[in-house]
């Protein structure tokens, strides 16, 4: 299968060069030349035979296709567990359980033994650049780390990631070097994207993303889509559907994938922190990227969600998207309210992310729908225990590999939000 850009202005590459560039020469990003439907009814027996099935027809007829299986095997080894939340038909699809607890883990770790296997004899360095919101750094980092032959850069927002947030994206040394840019995520992702766009410096330096713009993250992230919602119809009998926390709109643009694949999910719906760009276009205003608001939900963080131009790509017209898809906004004193009454509402402890999604299962609750729905739970909470503590009135104790991380020293470098000043970095 080849890939296209969603700005149709550049030429259709192979897997393999779609994964090396990250991003499309136009400055599109790369969707399937075509969605294939397979059975994704029928469940499969793990989360890897079910990412096999999903990934199959993607990486037919390249070097990824014999490798296929072991590369789902290394990237899916912690479980994504569906479990039923206190109210009947509501449930939560746990996507925290990796190495950096947060559902980033699963792409990147998929994307890192993809890239390994392809670069297998290529004696060149690949320089990865990732912007990030919070979470996905840390994931790239963890899955690169000590890998030979890729250097990994890291942009973050400076002070607008939670303190243990920052802790992981420091914390890795060796190939890894992370910088606090005195900017937004939007910044941080807008220098991202102008060094990948810089053919004079690809010359010099190879150059990829590993954010959500890379369709080696894209792509994995509809297994466990699939894996949940099949698992969930054969015990039930009914489709299920998923309230996705979102900020640069990945992670739902991977369920949409899943559920155009054949995935039995009846519905997608979108929450989001008062970066609203999306619900002010799908309630019918044109849309309108802004200014990045701070949030305690601080990786939804995205004012200009770059993954937009898939939705749009997606649907034949602004009126078929806004009627597959809602959203709903919300504030930061709903986000509080909602953690401080999760435990006895729902019988769980959320991130202020999932708390976003909770709150819009509520409201779909309250509007009368009955169906069957998932909050995706994005991150763990113990990397917010400064929100989260406080409002539960309990210590929430970080995972094995969260603490692990948490003991080491960590270490990051300023940086202006200036591209230029990136290019010199990656070029030194």
């Amino acid at each position: 299968m080849n890939f296209v850009s969603t700005r149709h202005n550049a030429p259709a590459a192979t897997i393999e060069a779609a994964l090396a560039a990250g991003l499309a020469p136009d400055g599109g990003l790369y969707v399937p030349s075509a969605i294939p439907e397979i059975d994704l009814v029928t469940p499969s027996a793990s989360l890897p035979t079910m990412a096999t099935r999903v990934l199959a027809p993607y990486v037919a007829g390249s070097r990824l296709e014999p490798l296929l299986s072991q590369l789902c095997v290394q990237a899916y080894a912690f479980d994504a567990p569906l479990r039923p939340l206190a109210n009947e038909g509501d449930h939560v699809l746990e996507l925290f359980h990796g190495p950096t607890a947060a559902f980033k883990d699963y792409a990147a770790c998929f994307l890192a033994a993809a890239l390994g296997a392809l670069r297998e004899t290529d004696a060149s360095t690949l320089t990865i650049v990732v912007a990030t919101s919070g979470d996905t750094g840390a994931a790239v980092a963890s899955a690169f780390h000590l890998r030979e032959g890729f250097r990994i850069e890291i942009l973050y927002p400076d002070g607008k990631v939670s303190p243990r947030q920052a802790h992981g994206l420091g914390c890795w040394g060796g190939n890894v070097r992370a910088w606090r840019v005195a900017g937004s995520f939007d910044d941080c992702q807008r220098m991202a994207k102008q060094v990948l766009a810089d053919t004079t410096l690809r010359e010099r330096v190879p150059l990829t993303s590993a954010n959500s713009i890379s369709l080696g993250r894209l792509l994995p992230q509809a297994a466990y889509y699939a894996h949940a919602a099949a698992l969930h119809r054969a015990a039930h009998g009914r489709a299920l559907g998923f309230v996705i926390p979102t900020g640069n709109l990945g992670n739902a643009c991977a369920a949409l994938l899943a559920q155009r694949m054949g995935a039995p999910i009846h519905g997608l719906h979108l929450a989001t922190n008062a970066n609203d760009a999306l619900p002010r276009y799908l309630e019918g205003s044109n849309y309108a990227p802004h200014a990045t608001v701070a949030t305690l939900a601080n990786a939804m963080d995205v004012g200009a969600p770059s993954n937009f131009e898939r939705l749009r790509h997606w649907f034949a017209s602004d009126a078929a998207l806004r009627g597959a898809i809602r959203s709903t906004r919300v504030d930061d004193n709903v986000i509080r309210a909602t953690i401080a009454q999760a435990p006895s509402r729902h019988g769980i402890v959320p991130c202020p992310h999932t708390a976003t999604a909770l709150h819009a299962l509520e409201r779909l609750r309250a509007q009368g729908d009955t169906q069957d729905w998932a909050v995706v739970a994005t991150a763990h909470p113990a990397k917010f225990e400064g929100i989260v503590e406080p409002l539960v009135g309990q210590r929430v104790a970080p995972p094995p590999a969260l603490a692990e991380c948490l003991a080491r020293p960590a270490h990051a470098e300023p940086m202006t939000a200036d591209a230029t000043v990136l290019r010199a970095v990656l070029a030194a």
